[in-house]
């Protein structure tokens, strides 16, 4: 008898019952399985990519043309990776190709079709200076030189990611334009709104978003004075147009360091701060990244 009053052997098959069922519980939790968030995806939308696997299991994928990286999060429950929609990606159905490849030596493909929504922006007119419309050869061989430059830089990204929690705002200001917005330039169709401008007179403290390395901290000649944070996995943030530059390329920086002053320099019609969002190839909207809750994931 147990002290409880059952018989050892009915006890003992009771304990054994709880076991499997247990055992079967967490073999019905470790079966691979993903999830998206936002669940609607956006042209412009960073994504939160969620697969519940096994921490001894090795994932592969893919998604819009972009390979993806997973990483393990830190409760400790699931593999995530960082990706998004392009700001000018076109609506219409994807496919989001992720294998999982478990310790036991099957293979479980979690592909699925992904419908990216049309995201609805505005059209903006501006009045710059006739160079930044129409540059002249000299311009134009140095733009040529920066965007060899900047493709280099984009092209190699650290192996793991280097931020840490949630994504601060740059500045104690508040934000202007738009993400997406079409912009006309002097009543030319030029650019794409690929980030969020914020009201910050000169001279204004902008901070690293999050902890990464600084790839660039140059003048160019459509940002004017700019700095690159490399978060890793493909994932960076563009401060432009700023009047001065306080780290150098190289440098690590935590989440909230100064990395410089805002300013009017590049390509502006007026004092402000323009911060860009990249992953891989694609723009996304930095109003989104910073709603998103991203303690429990690093």
């Amino acid at each position: 008898m147990t002290g409880a009053g059952i018989p050892r052997i009915a006890f003992e098959a009771a304990v054994l019952a709880a076991i499997t069922l247990a055992a079967s519980h967490a073999a019905r939790t470790q079966e691979p399985s993903i999830t998206l968030a936002p669940a609607v995806v956006e042209a412009g939308s960073p994504e939160l990519i969620r697969v519940d696997a096994p921490a001894d299991a090795t994932l592969e994928g893919d998604w819009l043309g972009q390979k993806l990286a997973f990483f393990w999060s830190q409760d400790r429950q699931a593999w995530y990776a960082l990706a998004g929609a392009d700001v000018e990606a076109p609506a219409g159905p994807s496919t989001l190709r992720i294998s999982a490849q478990l310790a036991s030596g099957g293979v479980t493909d979690l592909s699925r079709s992904i419908e990216t929504h049309e995201a609805h922006y505005r059209t903006g007119t501006l009045t710059v200076a006739p160079k930044f419309v129409a540059p002249g050869p000299k311009e134009l061989k140095r733009i040529k030189a920066e965007d060899a430059l900047k493709a280099k830089m984009f092209a190699t990204s650290a192996p793991e990611p280097l931020w840490s929690g949630d994504f601060r705002a740059p500045v104690h200001a508040a934000p202007t334009d738009g993400f997406g917005t079409r912009r006309t330039f002097n009543g030319q169709l030029a650019s794409v709104h690929k980030g969020m401008d914020f009201r910050a007179p000169p001279g204004t403290l902008v901070r690293a978003g999050n902890s990464g390395v600084v790839v660039l901290a140059r003048p160019l000649y459509y940002e004017g004075n700019c700095v690159v944070i490399d978060h890793g996995l493909g994932l960076y943030t563009l401060s432009m147009h700023l009047s001065r530059i306080d780290v150098r390329e190289g440098q690590h920086v935590t989440k909230g360091q100064r990395v410089g002053l805002s300013g009017a320099t590049g390509r502006v019609t007026g004092p402000h701060l323009h911060w860009a969002v990249r992953w891989q190839n694609a723009y996304l909207d930095p109003a989104k990244l910073l709603q998103m809750e991203l303690g429990s994931v690093r």
